[in-house]
């Protein structure tokens, strides 16, 4: 593969395969984000209530942490190509369900089922990784995630538009069917037009599916350590689905929900020594061997980056209003622009954090990223009414730069750990990100703004010093093709 500068006008090749899938997943992230801006034309259609409408929003992204963990696995073993084809094939048909819902309970289904959707992100990360050399890959990746991510954005503004388009009190229906239409459409144009790898170059899969290899017995246990955090996220999402929230769930099947986690974290433990007992009952040589902890910290990089974003883009557009309505007379609508401020850089702040990965080191911008998030949440926790707003929505802005540029750092290191297994540890990584979410969220029921800004600062302080032990990519990682034969891949 070659390493010349990128020619993003270029539609051929390695480039082609980048423009083909970060539009695979922008237009995932439209189709998982097509109820946002409708959200209230559609509780007016179906006489929601405030409950339902927080029961929808948190139904959206309940799926998504197990997802991604499943999809990283389904892409090593089957292909980027026949994954995202049928992820977005997939989601059109929930999609569908969701745009002609007659009740509240039809809706609630097909959202939930659409959180899947939002694991395509996963599958992108494996092809790009396939396709862009070490040196590229990082800024490569980037684009993927921020352009991809974007998704969401466009979803705000293009959805209203089209359902005043299509017109009637049920114009937000087809609006959202279209977005059905076009991802099933896609997949079939994703199928068509794209290969799992450059030409004479091998597709590593697993030797066994359904959970990581790991190369030693303490990573082992490590690895079972770090699965913990999605299934008590898991948990968590149940007791708001239920006492803790929106009352969506009775008090038994909130516990058979529990029990049904719990028990499928024993078999998840299960499946991890079945995959790992036999290998590591003999010395793993070498020069085949990764650090877990590597995977692990970067688990924690995204927690502290995605996990923050999602919080705090959820949150930003009320603090707004309730900051600056009384003492500067803002309204909802311009509440909810300054707010979306914070989403916006990430179209060119993560592909930055990528690039930089890639010139001076993953470690270095990583820690940077980390550090400049941490300032920028603890200089957000001191806004208050009497600030200008230009100076507030800066520091914002300021802050979401270090954020996503973050996200781009940590995905510019995820493909460099272990290629045959880079779709599960995108997986893993992903999933952190939406625990973070989910936590954070949570933190702010129960805390003032402030002190939620706080708090974000000090667990990235505690995120920055275990990123100080992880290892820079350096040398080789060596993957074994089908007839034995070692191939060193270039890490640096």
């Amino acid at each position: 593969m070659s390493s010349h500068p990128l020619n993003l006008f270029s539609f051929s090749g390695k480039i082609k395969i980048l423009h083909m899938t970060w539009l695979a997943f922008f237009i995932s992230f439209v189709v998982w984000f097509n109820h946002a801006p409708l959200m209230l034309v559609i509780a007016q259609t179906l006489g929601m209530d405030q409950a339902q409408i927080k029961t929808i929003l948190l139904l959206n992204v309940a799926l998504t942490i197990p997802a991604r963990i499943v999809i990283g696995m389904l892409v090593d073993k089957f292909g980027p190509k026949r994954t995202y084809s049928t992820l977005l094939a997939a989601g059109s048909v929930p999609c569908f369900m969701f745009a002609f819902a007659t009740s509240f309970e039809q809706l609630a289904l097909a959202r939930f089922l659409l959180g899947f959707i939002g694991a395509g992100f996963v599958i992108g990360i494996r092809m790009v990784g396939e396709w862009f050399p070490a040196k590229q890959v990082g800024i490569a990746e980037g684009i993927y995630g921020g352009w991809g991510n974007f998704g969401s954005a466009a979803a705000a503004g293009m959805l209203p538009v089209l359902a005043l388009w299509y017109g009637g009190p049920e114009g937000w229906r087809y609006a959202v069917a279209t977005t059905g239409v076009i991802a099933l459409l896609y997949s079939g144009i994703y199928f068509f037009s794209v290969s799992d790898t450059p030409k004479g170059s091998t597709y590593f899969k697993p030797k066994k599916a359904g959970a990581m290899e790991i190369t030693s017995r303490g990573d082992l246990y490590f690895y079972m350590l770090m699965t913990l955090p999605l299934y008590l996220a898991l948990t968590l999402l149940t007791w708001k689905l239920s006492t803790g929230g929106v009352a969506l769930l009775s008090t038994p099947v909130a516990m058979g929900i529990y029990v049904l986690v719990w028990v499928l974290f024993a078999l998840n433990i299960k499946k991890i020594i079945h995959v790992n007992k036999d290998h590591l009952k003999q010395p793993i040589a070498e020069i085949h061997r990764y650090k877990f902890k590597q995977v692990a910290i970067l688990d924690l990089a995204y927690f502290i980056t995605f996990g923050s974003e999602l919080a705090v883009v959820s949150m930003l557009p009320m603090h707004f209003f309730d900051t600056f309505h009384v003492s500067q007379g803002i309204t909802n609508v311009q509440a909810g622009l300054l707010g979306g401020s914070f989403a916006f850089i990430n179209l060119v702040a993560r592909p930055t954090g990528g690039w930089l990965s890639d010139k001076f080191g993953r470690k270095l911008s990583l820690s940077i990223f980390v550090t400049g998030l941490a300032l920028g949440y603890f200089g957000m926790s001191f806004i208050t009414p009497d600030w200008p707003i230009p100076l507030a929505v800066l520091l914002t802005m300021s802050c979401s730069c270090f954020v996503s540029g973050g996200c781009g750092a940590v995905f510019a290191m995820v493909p460099l750990i272990k290629r045959r297994m880079t779709g599960q540890i995108a997986g893993m990584v992903g999933a952190y990100g939406n625990v973070g979410g989910v936590l954070f969220l949570t933190v702010l029921a129960f805390v003032s703004p402030a002190e939620f800004f706080v708090i974000i600062a000090a667990v990235a302080g505690v995120v920055l010093l275990a990123v100080q032990f992880i290892d820079e990519p350096k040398g080789h990682m060596a993957e074994v093709q089908e007839d034995g034969t070692v191939e060193m891949i270039e890490l640096n």
